[in-house]
């Protein structure tokens, strides 16, 4: 077994150094024709025009090496700090059976037929001594309510309590949930999520911090089953856990995921819990409780595993709508973006939330679009070819130790090429429409993703 373990070691080590290698080599030699065509490339600098955009990318770029710097570096130091944690036998609240808290699991539900079932067994087996479940069916036109409570019947040990209301929203489904919940503890999940069993032990002991308002779990892709799904595998190990990992360094992450997510329900009481303005509420929710000076963790061995959409068009309206949710959620809170001395923190996690959300996905197409037109102007087109070999050289770095930190599959490091190669601009197209129809204030829908039962 000890062989076996650390063969699966070797593995993922050697592919994660087999593929930064193999970019950086890549990376010289373009370097090399670079050099060669400098010449040519002064060309550009004589336009006023072409200069200033070149300057702006510069600057673009040299940030985004900064950020990927920093979250490879917070995230390396929080997995230090947390192999440190396991060995400090010092601090014992949550680690006896018999101190354990209740916890209430609030899955809140609507039009999750294909998914409910499967998700409220896997809470049945979590290894935990004392939680309960409430399902709250917000008024679903289908058979959620009908099959949630065959699962609740089955439970004899465990009370699982089925409530159905009329639709609300995700938000007031969770507040009520709240309002139901008998547990010291809340965890807040969706309704087409599997918890692993280890998940409530795993986040309830980040609470013997009195400081810790809430934790946030590790959403994992489930359905990986193309090449959309795939790459959506990547991009929630490389884009999500590893920011939410150097986050929690500093105990601010920015956005606890809606699949898994625990709270003090005092700390959810006090700041009067979900709001129904935005299409972002665990966001929004988050802020409130940063700005409230609550700190705010990241249990990466809690694992919740999601199904996401398999198809383009599902995954485009998926991201319009956080785009415009997590816009939403800045601009109530906008007042910390130029208040740094009072909002301390969250000044800077609100200027990283625009950098990402709007910034990067604008710069990104801008270069993209501005390599091909100088290429095709001045025939260099290699100059967009390293424009974005650089890009993928950061991806190819992030995506190579996030495999090894997560443990995850190294095939996903491969993935980085085909997300830099035409995945990320799609997705940048849909956040910039996104953005501009937020900043026109046009009307938008929720607009439920279809559920496959792929759990």
């Amino acid at each position: 077994m000890e062989i076996r373990i650390v063969g699966r070691y070797v593995w993922r080590y050697g592919w994660a150094a087999l593929a930064v290698c193999a970019v950086f080599m890549l990376l010289a030699l373009s370097y090399e024709a670079v050099q060669d065509a400098r010449s040519a490339i002064m060309i550009l600098l004589q336009n006023w025009a072409l200069a200033a955009i070149t300057f702006y990318l510069l600057i673009f770029l040299v940030l985004l090496i900064f950020r990927f710097a920093l979250l490879i570096l917070y995230s390396f130091l929080d997995h230090l700090e947390s192999l440190y944690k396991e060995r400090d036998k010092s601090a014992v609240l949550y680690r006896e059976e018999s101190s354990l808290p209740m916890i209430s699991l609030v899955v809140p539900a609507y039009n999750e037929g294909p998914v409910i079932q499967a998700a409220m067994r896997a809470l049945l087996a979590l290894d935990y001594p004392n939680y309960e479940i409430i399902v709250v069916d917000d008024g679903s036109t289908d058979d959620t309510y009908e099959k949630a409570m065959v699962v609740a019947s089955e439970s004899v040990a465990l009370e699982v309590r089925v409530v159905t209301k009329r639709n609300g929203g995700k938000a007031d489904a969770l507040n009520t949930g709240m309002t139901l919940a008998r547990g010291e503890f809340v965890l807040n999940m969706d309704g087409d999520t599997k918890l692993s069993p280890n998940a409530l032990r795993a986040c309830i002991r980040r609470f013997e911090n009195p400081k810790v308002g809430a934790v946030a779990g590790n959403v994992k892709v489930i359905n990986r089953e193309n090449i959309w799904t795939r790459i959506q595998a990547l991009e929630y190990v490389e884009g999500l856990a590893m920011a939410r990992k150097a986050q929690s360094f500093g105990r601010v992450v920015n956005i606890i995921p809606g699949p898994l997510g625990m709270f003090r329900k005092s700390v959810l009481q006090q700041v009067g819990g979900y709001d129904r303005d935005t299409f972002a509420e665990d966001c929004d929710l988050t802020l409130k409780l940063l700005m409230r000076g609550w700190h705010i963790e990241y249990e990466p061995t809690a694992i919740a595993w999601v199904e996401t959409p398999s198809h383009l068009l599902d995954l485009l309206q998926q991201r319009y709508r956080w785009t415009r949710g997590i816009l939403q959620a800045t601009r109530k809170h906008s007042h910390a973006l130029w208040q740094p001395r009072k909002a301390g923190i969250n000044c800077y996690i609100l200027w990283y939330m625009m950098f990402e959300g709007v910034m990067w996905p604008i710069s990104n197409i801008v270069g993209n679009l501005f390599f091909i037109f100088v290429g095709l102007q001045y025939d260099v087109t290699f100059v967009l070819f390293f424009w974005w070999l650089q890009l993928m050289l950061l991806d190819v770095v992030a995506a190579a130790y996030c495999v090894v930190i997560e443990e995850e599959e190294p095939s996903l490091i491969f993935f980085a090429i085909v997300f830099r190669l035409f995945y990320i601009n799609i997705i940048d197209i849909s956040k910039v429409f996104a953005t501009i129809e937020e900043w026109r204030g046009k009307a938008m829908t929720w607009g439920k993703l279809e559920r496959e039962g792929k759990l």
